[in-house]
């Protein structure tokens, strides 16, 4: 195993988190559905940005079928993101136009 990219990847990982935290908490304070979205995409793309190495080095899964569920994985929460962006308008936001 190499060091270095435990290191990166816990980094990697430690970031999501706190940016799926960040998210979680705008949620509750302001209670900001999107902001939820947020939250779920980004755990499911820190949860992909290690779930490659665990499944090769730990389960034994081939490089190209563990690659294949974090891929998988990263694109959901890639969607999931997509939704909070494009998601459904508010209702009160609807008729409201720019300034």
């Amino acid at each position: 195993m190499h060091i270095e990219l435990v290191i990166a990847k816990l980094i990697t990982v430690g970031l999501g988190l706190l940016i799926t935290y960040q998210a979680y908490k705008g949620y509750r304070t302001y209670g900001s559905e999107p902001m939820l979205y947020v939250a779920i995409g980004f755990l499911f793309i820190s949860i992909g940005s290690v779930i490659e190495g665990v499944l090769f080095d730990v389960i034994g899964l081939s490089i190209f079928i563990a690659g294949t569920i974090q891929t998988a994985i990263v694109a959901v929460g890639m969607l999931v993101i997509l939704y909070s962006l494009y998601g459904r308008i508010p209702q009160q936001a609807k008729g409201e136009e720019d300034p």
